[in-house]
C-alpha cells in the first residue's frame, strides 16, 4: 500500500468508500464496514514486488465475485455463458489499476479467489480502503490498494 495514500486517509479521518458502477443493477458506494456483511475469507501470500522483493502479507476479506453478484450483473441468467462477457476494472486512490475478466472469477469457470481485502496482517483497512488480492498472482502489480472504483462493463462490442 503507498504509506502517503494511507497516511492521507488517516489525517482526513474519513472512511474510505468504493464505488461500484457499469453494467450492474444495483450499483453501490461501499466502505470496509460494508464489506464485512459478506462471508470473510483468509488468504496468505507471496508475491514478487518489482520495488522491494518478495512479499509475504495475510489478507480477509470477501470475494469480489460475492460482492459483485449482490450488485446484480446485468445479464440474461437463462445463457450461463452471457456473463462471460464481463471485463471488471479496478482503479486505486493513487491511479493504479487492473482488469479482469469475469471469468477468471466465476466458480463456474476460473475460480479465482480474488478478494477485496479489508484487513492486511490483521489491521483494519477502514481508512486507507479495501485492497484488491490474487492469491494466485506470482506478481504482486495487481494488488491495489486503496480501491476507490470497481467498474463492470459487459457492453464492448467484439471485432467486427
Amino acid at each position: 500500500m503507498s504509506q502517503s495514500f494511507a497516511a492521507a486517509r488517516t489525517t482526513a479521518g474519513q472512511a474510505a468508500e468504493l464505488v461500484l458502477a457499469g453494467d450492474l443493477d444495483n450499483p453501490a458506494r461501499l466502505t470496509v464496514p460494508d464489506l464485512l456483511g459478506w462471508p470473510q475469507h483468509r488468504a496468505e501470500v507471496a508475491f514478487e514486488c518489482a520495488t522491494s522483493g518478495i512479499q509475504y502479507h495475510r489478507f480477509t476479506g470477501p470475494l469480489l465475485h460475492d460482492v459483485l453478484m449482490d450488485a446484480g450483473p446485468v445479464s440474461d441468467p437463462a445463457r450461463r455463458k452471457d456473463r462471460l462477457r464481463f471485463l471488471i476494472a479496478v482503479r486505486g486512490t493513487d491511479g493504479h489499476h487492473a482488469l479482469l475478466s469475469w471469468a477468471e472469477i466465476d466458480p463456474d469457470f476460473g475460480r479465482a479467489p480474488v478478494l477485496l481485502a479489508v484487513t492486511l496482517d490483521d489491521t483494519g483497512l477502514d481508512l486507507a480502503g479495501p485492497q484488491l488480492v490474487l492469491p494466485q498472482d506470482r506478481c504482486g502489480a495487481r494488488y491495489i490498494s486503496g480501491i476507490e472504483a470497481i467498474h463492470v462493463d459487459g457492453g464492448y462490442r467484439a471485432w467486427g
